[in-house]
């Protein structure tokens, strides 16, 4: 069998052979390395997400001795507390009531208001790459955007945005399998950093509200329910980290993809408003930017025949459920008119992307403005894939115009 390994650059670079022997010989297999089960297959994967006999946290019904599980440790308290109060790392009642307060501010209509702003921007840094002549359309295009994005919906003023993205790397750096202590240590600077920097601004919108997210945050109410000053800083670090890792992976490996399959290139630069839709989607679905997400087994279960007990921790390998063929024709196939496509690569269940609209809309809007103003896009060299196998994407993706 080709091994699993995520630690290995080999892997990270082609997990799709490993994926494939798993889902044939072993769909639901122990992982040992990292103490977890493995679950391989599209159908199993889309059950679990929805099954509410699994939890991102299993705080909410056992204390960590009950479910056998050490405390975390209480030098990384600040990155655990800014973590376990956001949408993500949370179970009912408290996630079905602070993503209602979220959804009253982060509305439908708010992401359709930011669609000239992401246009815009988009446009901007693709002409400064066409100055260049090209360079790394990670760094010059790919990260910039949604950071842009982000900050223009929460508020924050220009000069400061330098400072979210290397917040966001370092934090994000704790959702890989078995981080270091200097990687946990990163993330607890970055955690206090961040989480006094949006204090701060809070505190400023209280004041003087505006019309930016963090304003509508602190306005969203149900009567005496309202988000906490945790709740509201947490909220907005998970909106930059998530969707901004998403959309610069989707951004880079797309691209990479494209360079690999030129003839669906060729299609796509020929038909760019009929299949940009359908092209982000199966981008998204082809190279997955988050291959695994992790859910707690609360009570026992059993999968494709394997008993999985309660305590225990499986990874849901998104990366290949999104390639299994006994739901997608012709899985390891790019094909940007694919319709029948319902890839998993924005979760399901309760934890559903909430930041969906937004980043389908930042990639139609980047793909879009370097199809038609950079119509003679190629790749310079075949680029590296960076360490991390959880959320995975390439160092750079050197081009020219």
């Amino acid at each position: 069998m080709v091994t699993f390994d995520p630690w290995s650059a080999a892997f990270v670079a082609h997990p799709y052979d490993a994926y494939a022997e798993l889902r044939e010989h072993a769909p639901v297999s122990y992982y040992e390395p990292s103490d977890q089960w493995l679950v391989s297959r599209y159908e199993d994967v889309s059950a679990l997400l929805r099954d509410r006999r699994l939890g991102r946290t299993y705080t909410h019904r056992y204390t960590h001795e009950e479910f056998g599980r050490p405390a975390p440790d209480p030098a990384y308290e600040p990155f655990h507390t800014l973590n376990e109060n956001g949408l993500l790392d949370l179970e009912a009642p408290d996630h079905t009531r602070i993503r209602r307060l979220v959804s009253k501010a982060f509305t439908p209509r708010m992401v359709e208001s930011l669609r000239p702003t992401v246009a815009r921007l988009a446009d901007e840094l693709v002409g400064a790459l066409l100055a260049d002549g090209g360079g790394d359309l990670v760094a010059k295009v790919a990260e910039p955007l949604p950071v842009a994005v982000i900050a223009e919906m929460l508020g924050v003023p220009e000069a400061d945005r330098g400072l979210l993205r290397p917040w966001s790397a370092d934090i994000t750096g704790m959702f890989e399998l078995n981080p270091t202590a200097e990687v946990a240590q990163r993330a607890v600077t970055a955690s206090i950093e961040f989480s006094d920097y949006l204090r701060g601004l809070i505190r400023e919108r209280r004041a003087r509200p505006g019309t930016d997210l963090i304003s509508a945050l602190v306005q969203a109410a149900e009567g005496s329910d309202a988000l906490t000053e945790q709740e509201m800083i947490s909220t907005c670090v998970l909106l930059l980290n998530a969707g901004h890792e998403a959309t610069v992976n989707t951004t880079g490996n797309g691209w990479w993809a494209l360079f690999r399959n030129p003839g669906q290139l060729a299609l796509l630069r020929g038909s760019v408003d009929e299949l940009l839709p359908t092209a982000v989607e199966e981008l998204m679905r082809y190279d997955t930017p988050l291959q695994m997400f992790e859910r707690w087994v609360l009570e026992d279960i059993e999968v494709a025949g394997v008993t999985i007990p309660r305590g225990a921790e499986v990874a849901l390998l998104f990366g290949s459920a999104n390639r299994d063929p006994a739901r997608f024709t012709a899985p390891d196939q790019l094909d940007l008119a694919r319709t029948d496509n319902p890839h998993i690569t924005f979760g399901a269940g309760i934890h559903f992307c909430l930041g969906a609209p937004l980043a389908r809309l930042e990639l139609t809007e980047s793909y879009g403005a370097l199809l038609r103003r950079a119509p003679g896009l190629r790749l310079v060299r075949e680029p590296k894939w960076r360490p991390g196998y959880v959320i995975r994407g390439l160092e750079e993706l050197i081009v020219e115009v």
